[in-house]
């Protein structure tokens, strides 16, 4: 029987976040207690990225000590480097004989339209979150704080989005998902298929499709820079190639939830990370990864506030 609980009962993880609200930016980060075997899957065509190369199952890399969420777009990549100090100083990392030099892999949302787009999370703000840790809060916090959704029609028609989790367990089994939602598409309910946040019509209600947009501009569609970046944690036990397959899976609960999703124009990316031993059927945890990133996407949209002048879910909830 599947029992919902929070991505923060997961062991193995811990989990800590600072923002900017005013700048509207910010940066979570995911750190592995132990060094977790992580896997990645990039479906989108405009991905900002550090060290995803450890990731590929033929790189000699098993493990990493952390994942970083920001955004900034990919200046934001410059947040590892606060992540890395904050482990190096605690000796954590790959051992070498000169010392010890962290493992941490870093994505990035393009957040530089809300806010002030000269502010960008850096290394002294991602120390900070690990500092933090734990503090995980979904909403317009961490790397959530500028993300929005539905921009296909560009941004006066898009809606305040945020980073939002889900989590479940099977018997001894756990999966979650933290997912900082930045997309080009509009969020839906995958169990109702009604619509949560995005693209808002001339009139600002939601009758407005990102996917109806996306197709009738054809050629003339200007570019927008949008991303939608998650981590999938498990306490199962597994490799990093199998790691790999569950990120992919994951994907399928991206696409549930957002339409359209993993366009040349987002960057949407999935890590998933094992930190701990219970024996677990990749197909299962994989489905389930699928499951609780959808809802992970949904509960970014319900749970962020109208900020920055931008309407938000709970508006249009407000009004039924």
């Amino acid at each position: 029987m599947i029992k919902t609980i929070s991505v923060t009962d997961i062991p193995g993880f811990q989990i800590g976040q600072a923002e900017n609200q005013e700048a509207a930016t910010g940066v979570t980060v995911i750190l592995a207690q132990d060094s977790a075997p992580a896997g990645m899957d990039i479906r989108g065509g405009g991905p900002a990225s550090r060290e995803t190369g450890l990731l590929d199952p033929i790189a000699a890399c098993d493990a990493v000590n952390a994942v970083v969420l920001s955004g900034g777009s990919a200046y934001g990549l410059n947040c590892a480097g606060g992540v890395m100090r904050y482990l190096e100083e605690r000796g954590i990392g790959f051992q070498t004989e000169y010392g010890c030099v962290p493992l941490v892999c870093a994505s990035c949302i393009f957040d530089l339209g809300v806010g002030d787009p000269k502010v960008r999370p850096d290394e002294d703000m991602a120390y900070q979150a690990c500092v933090n840790a734990p503090n995980f809060k979904e909403g317009n916090y961490g790397a959530g704080t500028g993300a929005t959704v539905g921009k296909a029609a560009g941004s006066a028609f898009m809606m305040n989005s945020g980073i939002g989790s889900a989590a479940v367990q099977v018997g001894d089994l756990m999966v979650g998902a933290i997912v900082a939602v930045n997309a080009l598409g509009d969020i839906y309910d995958p169990v109702t298929g009604r619509k949560l946040a995005g693209q808002l019509s001339k009139e600002g209600t939601l009758d407005a499709s990102s996917e109806d947009t996306l197709i009738a501009m054809a050629e003339q569609l200007a570019p927008h820079a949008n991303t939608t970046i998650g981590v999938i944690l498990t306490n199962a036990q597994f490799d990093k190639t199998m790691l790999t397959k569950i990120a992919g899976m994951g994907h399928d609960g991206m696409a549930r939830a957002i339409r359209p999703v993993h366009t040349m124009f987002d960057g949407d990316t999935l890590y998933a990370l094992s930190g701990g031993h219970v024996p677990a059927d990749v197909n299962v945890v994989g489905a389930l990864a699928a499951k609780v990133t959808a809802q992970a996407i949904d509960h970014a949209a319900l749970h962020t506030p109208p900020q920055y002048g931008l309407k938000c879910a709970a508006d249009f909830i407000k009004e039924k």
